[in-house]
């Protein structure tokens, strides 16, 4: 397979946002592509641009390397697709919880840039910093990206292919030394290939060491922002959908202490989600928001990186996304 260029169209630029949310956003997120794609003008990896941030950014990576929905669907349901083994799903966290981290504090660097200039960082970023370092090994991650990378080009596994992808790609993490966002794959941004550019979003503090990539450290881009919605108020797209596993327009209550203190949390990143909304279509931007529903949230639980759930979150969001995008039931959908 040789990597087709994206076809240029008419009409407004189409952009596509894929935020964290761990193993189980990634399930829930490839269930909703279904219904996103009925939407769409064009095949969803044509579209002009895709912004991904941790779990986004794979399955950015894996639809901008040719990857159709329906062998993501079939990855998801552990049956082999192109490139992508059917064994490898399951692995690349290395199960629900992280190792035992190392004894030492994740970066000093950014906890003297806290202190000195504290209203320069995001709050969440300046306590990442106070995290240990992680001994998660994401090489499995790495490699399936390189992986998808070389099938896009039609090269051998062992092939070295171009740093980036056809079509506008961005891939958000950390500067996990200066606490500042990185987009890469955005003009002005720091080079890197896409599978250290993927590791590096998704590299969790406390559970991975944060990557390196030019001499600098990154880690997770949620720990900015779940969905990095916001930067694309300049970005010169017409029309966005947003995918947000971390959010929910309609909560449920569940009765469990720890489930209703998961559900603040995402009421807070909710509404930081909806306020982005708001100021992109004051900008006169079409926005499309999806987030999982109390269906999806009953299965999901509260630990979004236990795999053990990953494959009932799928069969659900197939369902539940399809009833929220069509046919106007949009209970979970913001449009």
């Amino acid at each position: 397979m040789a990597l087709k260029a994206v076809p240029s169209r008419t009409g407004p630029r189409v952009g596509l946002v894929l935020g964290a949310g761990g193993v189980l956003g990634a399930a829930w997120m490839t269930g909703a592509l279904p219904a996103v794609q009925e939407r769409l003008p064009c095949p969803i990896g044509d579209v002009d641009l895709i912004v991904g941030t941790s779990a986004g950014s794979v399955i950015a990576a894996a639809l901008r390397c040719g990857i159709s929905i329906e062998e993501m669907i079939a990855h998801q349901r552990g049956e082999p697709a192109g490139p992508l083994p059917a064994s490898a799903v399951d692995n690349l966290t290395g199960g629900p919880w992280p190792p035992a981290p190392q004894l030492r504090l994740g970066s000093a660097r950014l906890m003297l840039s806290v202190l000195l200039a504290p209203h320069r960082v995001h709050p969440s970023v300046a306590a990442s910093a106070w995290l240990p370092l992680g001994r998660g090994d994401h090489r499995p991650l790495r490699e399936m990206v390189h992986a998808l990378h070389c099938h896009a080009y039609g090269l051998p596994a062992s092939a070295t292919p171009p740093p980036w992808v056809v079509g506008e790609t961005w891939i958000v993490a950390v500067d996990y030394d200066s606490g500042r966002r990185a987009v890469f794959g955005r003009p002005g941004a720091p080079p890197a290939r896409l599978p250290d550019a993927v590791v590096a979003s998704c590299s969790i503090p406390g559970w991975f060491a944060p990557a390196a990539i030019g001499g600098r450290r990154y880690v997770d881009g949620g720990v900015r922002s779940p969905t990095s919605l916001g930067m694309v108020a300049r970005a010169g797209v017409g029309e966005v959908f947003v995918l947000a596993p971390m959010a929910s327009v309609v909560a449920d209550r569940p009765r469990m202490p720890h489930e209703r203190l998961e559900r603040q949390l995402r009421a807070l990143i909710t509404m930081t989600l909806l306020r982005e909304v708001r100021a992109l279509r004051a900008a006169g931007i079409s926005v499309t928001v999806l987030t999982p529903g109390p269906e999806d949230l009953a299965v999901m639980g509260v630990n979004l990186m236990d795999p053990r759930r990953r494959r009932q979150v799928f069969e659900t969001s197939l369902l539940t996304s399809a009833a929220a995008l069509t046919g106007g039931a949009e209970r979970e959908a913001v449009a």
